[in-house]
C-alpha cells in the first residue's frame, strides 16, 4: 500500500515508518517537525505541513495516491493538556477532524488511529479490557475518546474502516539502531532513569511510595515501541469498510516504578540515586492491560516481555545519543 503516516517522524511513528518499509508498504511521512525529528525519517520520504491543513492534506492524498492512513500526530503530555487545554482540543481534535475530512475528499477511507489507555481514567479493575468504560481524567484523554467517537461515526456514515489502537506505557527503541526517544521535555519514566545514569540528572524522584502495590509505588505496562509498531502493521492488514476495531496493546504485565529503577540499574550499571516525593494528583495505582482482544483480532503478540530486554534497548539508544537526535 501506499501509507502516509501524519506525526511520523516522532517516537512511535518514526517506529511504524520503519516497520511499513520493512514490509514492502511505500511510506511518506506529513509532519510539522513541532516534536519530531527530521532525522527520525527515511530520506526522501518527509513532507512538512500542518495536520489542520485540509487543503495540503488533500493534495498529498491525491498526488501520492494513498491506501491508507496512520495518525499519530497529537500531543501527549498530560499535564500540559492540564494546563493547556485549548492546545489539545485544537490540535488533537480540530486538526485531527480536518484530517478525517481531507481523506473524505481524497476518497482515502482507512484509518490506524493512535490512543491510548488514558481514555478509561482511573478503571476500577486491572486488568483493563476494552469494555472497560472510558472516563477520561485530563484533556488529552478526553481528546483521543472524542476522536474514537468520531472515527465510529465515520465508519457508519461514510465507510470509513479503522483500527483504534490504545497504548499502554511505550518503551524501548528499534535494536536496529537510528531512531529511538527524543522528546523535549522528556516526561516518560525510562529516558528519565537513563538521564540519572548517564550523569543528566542528579537522581530520580518517585512520586509516592505508599501506594496499595506490592513495593508501594504506581505500577505500569511497558510495551515495546516495536511491539506496538508491529500491532500497527498487522492492523492495517485487517481494515474493512464501514467497520472499526479498538484494541488495547500492552504486555499483560505490570512494572512497579521501583522495578523500572532496578531493572536501569541492572542493564546500565550504573549506581542511580532516588528520592521518594509526594504522590501526582491523578495517578492511578495500577494499569496494565488485558490485550487478549488484539491477539484473536490480529494475532498480535508481543515479542518484548521482559523488563531488562525493554530497557536494553532503551539503554543503546540513549548511551549512544545522549542528546537524543541532536548528538
Amino acid at each position: 500500500m501506499n501509507v502516509l503516516v501524519v506525526g511520523g517522524a516522532g517516537y512511535i511513528g518514526s517506529h511504524a515508518v520503519r516497520s511499513l518499509g520493512e514490509a514492502g508498504h511505500q511510506v511518506w511521512v506529513y509532519d510539522n517537525l513541532s516534536r519530531g525529528h527530521r532525522e527520525a525519517v527515511p530520506a526522501g520520504r518527509l513532507i512538512e505541513g500542518e495536520v489542520g491543513d485540509r487543503d495540503a492534506l488533500v493534495e498529498v492524498l491525491t498526488t501520492k495516491r494513498i491506501d491508507a492512513v496512520m495518525h499519530f500526530a497529537a500531543f501527549a503530555l498530560v499535564n500540559e493538556s492540564v494546563l493547556d487545554p485549548a492546545l489539545y482540543y485544537r490540535n488533537n481534535v480540530i486538526a485531527a477532524l480536518e484530517l478525517l475530512d481531507a481523506m473524505r475528499v481524497a476518497d482515502v477511507k482507512r484509518i490506524v488511529f493512535s490512543s491510548t489507555t488514558a481514555t478509561y481514567g482511573e478503571p476500577e479493575i486491572v486488568p483493563i479490557a476494552e469494555s472497560t468504560p472510558q472516563q477520561p481524567i485530563n484533556p488529552y484523554g478526553f481528546t483521543k475518546l472524542v476522536i474514537e467517537r468520531a472515527l465510529a461515526d465515520y465508519a457508519a456514515a461514510y465507510g470509513f474502516g479503522y483500527a483504534a489502537l490504545r497504548y499502554f506505557n511505550a518503551a524501548g527503541a528499534d535494536p536496529a539502531g537510528g531512531i529511538g526517544e527524543d522528546h523535549d521535555p522528556e516526561s516518560h519514566l525510562i529516558p528519565i532513569v537513563l538521564q540519572v545514569a548517564l550523569g543528566q540528572r542528579d537522581r530520580i524522584t518517585i512520586y509516592g511510595d505508599d501506594y496499595p502495590t506490592a513495593d508501594g509505588t504506581c505500577i505500569r505496562d511497558y510495551i515495546h515501541v516495536c511491539d506496538l509498531a508491529d500491532a500497527h502493521l498487522k492492523a492495517l492488514d485487517r481494515l474493512e469498510p464501514g467497520r472499526g476495531i479498538c484494541l488495547n496493546l500492552g504486555t499483560g504485565r505490570g512494572t512497579s516504578v521501583r522495578e523500572i529503577i532496578e531493572a536501569c540499574r541492572r542493564v546500565s550499571g550504573h549506581p542511580i540515586p532516588e528520592t521518594i516525593g509526594p504522590r501526582r494528583a491523578g495517578d492511578p495505582a495500577e494499569l496494565v492491560a488485558d490485550a487478549t482482544r488484539a491477539a484473536d483480532e490480529l494475532g498480535w503478540r508481543p515479542r518484548f516481555t521482559s523488563i531488562d530486554d525493554i530497557v536494553s534497548t532503551a539503554w543503546a539508544w540513549h548511551r549512544d545519543h545522549p542528546c537524543g537526535y541532536a548528538g
